[in-house]
């Protein structure tokens, strides 16, 4: 039973179980750092966190072409539906819903959550999801937050925390972050794939490892973890 993590740059993570791929936040076309073009991903589920395009991405011609179910907030789901989308599952912030692979439970973020055409897209939110035993925690775009410590309580296997800066928690508030959570194993996300965002992860991990007991994987896009 293993849980194969694979980046593909900023936030978005193909999570394969033995039972099925969770895509999250695929924003593939127009991402100069994607090692993958957007109809070579086969996706069971996708997990959209929030309306900004460099998240909800190509999740429209992905979810067609799979006929994928889509999971993300009620707002996000209307416009998905008005998009042509048929498979959709709203949650909300707070809710958790078990699926067939496990169980998904959606956590506050601090961020914004436009539709790329301008439309309201609801709260924008982090993902807690159990999968196999294991507790994965992706905390999409967000500030940092004191509330991090009780998704911590949980008792963290992996958390994929953004450090960009900028438009997210930075390398300071994210390493904030760890201590928070306490997670066994860390992933930095969000960083690189635009100047603004620009950030050494390297340097970052270094202080990780010596501020706080988790592991730390710097990834390179494509590359793959097992949990």
């Amino acid at each position: 039973m293993s849980i194969i993590v694979t980046w593909y740059s900023h936030a978005c993570f193909l999570i394969e179980t033995d039972d099925a791929k969770l895509l999250i936040d695929p924003f593939i076309t127009d991402n100069p750092l994607a090692p993958i073009k957007a109809d070579e991903i086969e996706a069971d589920y996708i997990l959209v966190s929030h309306g900004h395009g460099d998240h909800v991405g190509d999740t429209v011609a992905i979810a067609k072409r799979t006929a994928a179910t889509v999971i993300s907030n009620f707002e996000i789901q209307n416009w998905l539906v008005s998009q042509g989308i048929e498979k959709v599952h709203p949650q909300h912030i707070g809710g958790g819903f078990d699926y067939p692979w496990g169980r998904v439970k959606l956590t506050q973020a601090l961020h914004g959550s436009a539709l790329p055409d301008g439309s309201y897209g609801g709260n924008p939110c982090g993902f807690l999801l159990y999968i196999q035993g294991k507790k994965l925690y992706h905390a999409c775009d967000t500030g940092l937050f004191y509330d991090m410590k009780l998704i911590g309580e949980e008792g963290i296997d992996l958390a994929i925390l953004p450090i960009g800066d900028n438009f997210t928690m930075g390398p300071e508030d994210a390493l904030r972050a760890v201590k928070l959570i306490e997670p066994a194993q860390v992933i930095p996300i969000h960083y690189n794939t635009f100047d603004v965002i620009k950030q050494d992860p390297h340097a970052w991990a270094d202080r990780v490892r010596a501020e706080t007991s988790a592991k730390v994987a710097v990834m390179n896009p494509g590359d793959q973890i097992e949990v």
